[in-house]
């Protein structure tokens, strides 16, 4: 993202490994119908009136808000085992949500813990200002609260902003390689104001 920011024709990706990185490009790359190339937007290709180009780092003024509801999850009991999560209890699935993009829209927000449920309802919305939407993604990531140990993954996706459409979305979620469960979904509403 910082390459992209400052106007980088090409980025070279390591892609050892999987994590959060892989997923942000993953999440970049599904603009443009997943084709490959994402063309900048025009601010990034342009000079100002007195020759300046774009720097990521000043505070602009905030040109949209999205508001992001999370109303619930489900699919995990079809994708996971019974006692993938926990042994002798259901999950407790939360879900975080983040901004990434420019510094000043940089944002994480994460919804409250369901106890003991497959299928999570937490009718949660957060706002996030954006100052430069073309460049924001919105990471997704579901956990499962482990009191005793490392929360547990439960999926994620990256959507870029500049994809999203007004209204109420299923929203797949994908495992730590990138791959597409096959049953879990968000239902999410994601609106502009």
């Amino acid at each position: 993202m910082t390459g992209w920011m400052h106007g980088a024709q090409m980025i070279a990706f390591n892609m050892q490994g999987y994590g959060k990185s892989l997923w942000i490009m993953h999440g970049m790359f599904r603009s443009n119908g997943g084709c490959g190339f994402v063309q900048k937007p025009g601010f990034l290709m342009e000079r100002g009136p007195h020759n300046e180009v774009f720097d990521p780092k000043v505070t602009l003024p905030v040109k949209k808000t999205l508001r992001v509801r999370v109303y619930l999850g489900d699919g995990w009991r079809l994708d996971f085992s019974h006692t993938h999560f926990d042994a002798f209890s259901p999950p407790d699935f939360y879900t975080k949500l983040y901004i990434i993009g420019v510094p000043a829209d940089a944002a994480k927000r994460k919804t409250r813990i369901i106890e003991d449920d497959w299928g999570p309802i937490w009718g949660e919305e957060f706002k996030f200002p954006l100052t430069v939407p073309e460049l924001a993604l919105l990471r997704i990531e579901v956990r499962e609260h482990d009191m005793s140990d490392k929360d547990d993954f439960g999926g994620q996706t990256c959507l870029p902003v500049s994809e999203l459409r007004p209204g109420i979305r299923a929203v797949p979620l994908y495992d730590k390689k990138g791959e597409k469960l096959k049953s879990v979904r968000l239902l999410m509403q994601f609106r502009f104001v």
